[in-house]
């Protein structure tokens, strides 16, 4: 039998099937602060099923006459869609983890190594993310027509690593490995460890919320970048899926609405799949980059 001071320390609890007032006043302004952001994202879902003529008309109409699925179709029939969505894909794939192994690389050195000019080249990495890309593109682009790179994906990808979301995934990887305990390195000295193998072995196993969140900023760079692609590729069977969605135009000048939400929605899909997999990491990993250094 447990005496009365024990049971005094149990907290009251609500009753099963009942929730506070607070609480249910808590959801429901969570719940109307989203309504600016899900209503867009609920228009362009809906509005990629219908007619041109029935986008404008009532925005959240569900009749049965208005919603068809040959919009999606019509993508990728009448347009080069799937080349230019595997365009996309693969420059992806090659951006993401460059940037992962880079960014891991230079976070691991500027917080864990010693070396003359160290805090002068963190600075300016970090000034690199404050440098307009518009001032840059010009001198670029001579570089890349010089060696004969333009319309090619060559400069779109090495311009997506090394840009100013590059310097952001540096900043994150080295704040995160600053917050590692030093102990790990010497421990991995005693068991004979050089630098390679202290970082391989022992810091970026324990660096997963890290690296996703810097995945997810060089995936959301890769996927959205309009202004790269946009100097250096003129083949449209080149161009990634941001140039895509400005192409469902028709001979006069008008803009085929229905099948540009349509291509929207299948550009959309991947990021938000993205994000929810790996929100956990991501908001753990901000969390903990402003904590020390």
């Amino acid at each position: 039998m447990r005496s009365e001071g024990a049971l005094s320390t149990v907290p009251d609890r609500p009753p099963v099937g009942r929730t506070r007032p607070w609480v249910l006043l808590l959801y429901l302004t969570l719940a109307l602060v989203c309504l600016p952001f899900l209503l867009p994202m609920l228009w362009m879902l809906l509005s990629s099923f219908k007619t041109s003529g029935a986008i404008f008309g009532n925005p959240f109409s569900l009749k049965g006459g208005d919603l068809r699925l040959a919009n999606f179709t019509e993508v990728f029939t009448q347009y080069p869609f799937a080349r230019q969505y595997l365009n996309s894909l693969y420059i992806l794939l090659i951006t993401v983890p460059f940037t992962l192994l880079l960014s891991s690389l230079a976070g691991y050195g500027f917080a864990r190594l010693r070396f003359p000019g160290r805090e002068f080249a963190f600075l300016l990495t970090l000034a690199a993310m404050m440098v307009p890309s518009e001032l840059t593109a010009v001198p670029q682009f001579l570089i890349f027509k010089t060696l004969g790179l333009t319309n090619t994906h060559v400069p779109v990808i090495v311009l997506q690593v090394f840009s100013a979301t590059g310097a952001l995934a540096v900043f994150l990887m080295r704040q995160h490995f600053i917050t590692l305990p030093r102990e790990l390195d010497e421990a991995g000295r005693m068991d004979g460890l050089g630098y390679w193998g202290v970082f391989w072995h022992l810091l970026l196993p324990l660096s997963r919320p890290a690296l996703a969140t810097v995945a997810i900023f060089a995936l959301l760079n890769s996927w959205n970048d309009y202004f790269n692609p946009l100097i250096y590729l003129n083949d449209e069977r080149l161009m990634t899926l941001p140039l895509a969605l400005q192409r469902f135009t028709d001979p006069l000048g008008g803009v085929f609405w229905n099948l540009t939400l349509a291509a929207g929605v299948l550009v959309a899909l991947p990021v938000l799949a993205a994000f929810l997999l790996a929100q956990k990491q991501f908001i753990e990993s901000l969390a903990a980059s402003g904590t020390k250094g």
